[in-house]
């Protein structure tokens, strides 16, 4: 059976092999004509290149990219799963890459697109600092999932979003543990920075503290080491070892997200602190290991599946021009579970 080489395409076609490859990876320089003869012959003898299969493929292919800050954070597990298989549905692939703390997501975006032809971006995690004109730059439709908040002026009509008022739910936990009896409540918090989902959850601890009036202490204001995954159970525990050496008085705990409660569980633990009877402690967004800690732990749930499901079904229908971009906001549900009692 003869199977062709490039070289063969290159001559059936009468044309050079860099012809054959710029059509191949769906160059701009090239004739269009040029490249329909050559794709057509590639489809009538079946050729494709051994070191080239994947951009052959991906000349019709359907594909889209999930660019995630935080990879360390378990919740993002969940939306990724869930992303991946309504992709599945869809017939796309989809393309994970981790963003580290100190990359720019929109510079590998535009890397991203560029190089895997891909059809829309979604932006997991992390926080926002880019110009509306960085934005405009990208070629594909993109979604913000649980991104931190976006400056008002941005327009809402380069971009969707998908996410649950953070400042709003992170407040409500602070009530709670108000409604308990707390005043002197600690507050664990990464990504303080500006327009990140740990500012707007530090800065409804401190809405709910000043509308119970009750004085804001920055000594209970206790920010996750830097040189660790910002919110990863480690950091959780190393940087709730620091509050506790400095000697601060607290009667409850409340980390931005469960990863960092879960490692402020073990540390408290060790400590020799019994959770909830001498320190009640909370956490936030809901992640499934957070029914199985001891004891288990109070949070505010993020409706995960719901909220990867409309991410993906909201990017497809824009790819399809189905619909323009949205800006869907989610309510969170407090879970109260063991870790939290009324104040000792």
């Amino acid at each position: 059976m003869f199977e062709p080489t490039i070289k063969d395409i290159a001559k059936i076609c009468g044309v050079g092999v860099s012809t054959v490859s710029r059509a191949i990876n769906d160059h701009p320089d090239i004739n269009p004509e040029t490249k329909e003869k050559i794709m057509s012959t590639i489809r009538e003898y079946g050729y494709v290149p051994n070191d080239s299969a994947r951009n052959l493929k991906r000349v019709d292919a359907k594909a889209i990219a999930v660019l995630v800050k935080g990879i360390a954070n378990p919740f993002f597990i969940n939306m990724i799963k869930v992303i991946e298989q309504e992709c599945k549905k869809k017939h796309y692939a989809m393309e994970l890459s981790h963003i580290e703390a100190d990359e720019d997501e929109v510079d590998v975006a535009q890397k991203v697109v560029k190089e895997k032809r891909l059809r829309g971006i979604i932006f997991l995690g992390g926080l926002f600092s880019h110009s509306e004109e960085k934005l405009k730059k990208l070629s594909v439709p993109f979604v913000f999932s649980t991104v931190g908040s976006i400056p008002e002026n941005i327009s809402k009509n380069i971009y969707s979003s998908i996410s649950v008022d953070d400042r709003k739910e992170s407040a409500r936990m602070v009530d709670y543990l108000i409604s308990l009896g707390h005043t002197q409540i600690a507050i664990l918090v990464a990504e303080a920075m500006e327009e990140s989902i740990g500012k707007l959850r530090l800065e409804g601890y401190c809405d709910a503290l000043r509308a119970h009036g009750i004085e804001i202490h920055r000594s209970l204001i206790c920010q996750t080491r830097n040189e660790l995954s910002h919110f990863s159970m480690e950091n959780g525990y190393l940087s709730t070892k620091k509050l506790l050496e400095r000697g601060e008085m607290f009667t409850a705990l409340y980390a931005v997200s469960d990863a960092l409660a879960i490692g402020a569980l073990r540390a408290l633990h060790d400590a020799g602190l019994r959770v909830p009877e001498d320190i009640s402690l909370a956490g936030f967004d809901g992640i499934g290991m957070a029914n199985y800690t001891v004891p288990s732990l109070t949070t505010m749930h993020q409706p995960v599946e719901e909220m990867a499901k409309d991410t993906t079904r909201l990017l497809f229908d824009i790819i399809a021009k189905k619909t323009k971009h949205q800006h869907i906001t989610y309510e969170a549900e407090l879970m109260i579970k063991e870790s939290t009692a009324k104040r000792p």
